[in-house]
């Protein structure tokens, strides 16, 4: 089967929010994108996204298989877990080596583990590091070593504005977060004199699997939009939550040649929720 993910691109959006033309210019015709956490949600939206606007994606997931296509047999998500370093250099390795060098890299693949800070177990702890930490780790040492060789290439990792907002019940995912996006503005300033862009995307509430897992009751979803003093948190000042094509709109912005002055930043993709704090 051949290695290229063949996926499907995203629905419309909306007038407000509909993704740009495929030929606008982003740069993506013939690259070959990296995704990791494919198979659903945000990584779903990116994969699309980038493949709409001509990228060659290799879409990675920890559930691997079959995704909505053209019925060709074709399609699918690798399946990687990021945790493995070993596994991921064996996947970088192979899609170089069948498809060619790797131009943009994409980390989405993420896990949310949510309990009060002292209640905490020590696996939901560590799998929340291994996953939002490590895995970028080691996708990123993976691809930047051969981007840095070639001296060019853009990464692109979504993080969290919980990284920069404390959130009740979310400090193993806030921490995890915020670990990473100091790790990917070292990294993008080590790879700048080689010609490799390192950045962050940070969402705040997407219309996500995620996301509806946190909803308990009929009223979680109103109390995200207009706020929640029981939690600290206030509300979306544009009052809505975003959907996943918003953050991958954001994703391409970053990784395509009209950024290509831009590295170490963090673009907040969260409807003025965090009040930019």
């Amino acid at each position: 089967m051949p290695f290229t993910t063949r996926i499907p691109a995203p629905a419309a959006p909306g007038a407000a929010t509909g993704a740009a033309d495929p030929g606008s210019g982003d740069g993506f015709a013939g690259r070959i994108a990296l995704v990791t956490g494919a198979a659903q949600g945000i990584g779903a939206a990116v994969a699309a996204l980038l493949a709409a606007r001509g990228a060659r994606v290799v879409g990675c997931d920890l559930r691997g298989g079959p995704v909505g296509g053209d019925g060709d047999g074709r399609g699918g998500i690798r399946e990687l877990d990021v945790t493995d370093g070993a596994a991921v250099e064996a996947l970088v390795e192979r899609t170089e080596r069948e498809l060619g060098p790797v131009d943009v890299l994409v980390n989405v693949a993420g896990v949310l583990r949510v309990a009060p800070a002292l209640e905490l177990a020590d696996a939901d702890w560590q799998h929340s590091f291994d996953v939002n930490t490590t895995g970028v780790f080691h996708t990123c040492r993976s691809v930047g070593r051969r981007m840095a060789a070639r001296g060019r290439g853009s990464i692109v990792t979504v993080g969290s504005n919980a990284a920069g907002v404390p959130r009740t019940g979310m400090a193993a995912y806030a921490a995890s977060k915020a670990a990473t996006t100091m790790y990917m503005r070292c990294l993008g300033l080590e790879l700048a004199a080689s010609g490799v862009r390192c950045n962050l995307v940070s969402p705040g509430s997407t219309d996500t699997e995620m996301q509806r897992s946190l909803w308990t009751d009929p009223d979680a979803e109103r109390r995200v939009l207009e706020g929640d003093p029981a939690t600290y948190r206030v509300g979306i000042p544009l009052g809505r939550i975003a959907d996943p094509v918003d953050v991958a709109e954001a994703v391409a912005f970053l990784a395509g040649d009209r950024a290509r002055h831009i590295t170490m930043h963090d673009l907040y993709v969260d409807g003025g929720a965090t009040l930019r704090a």
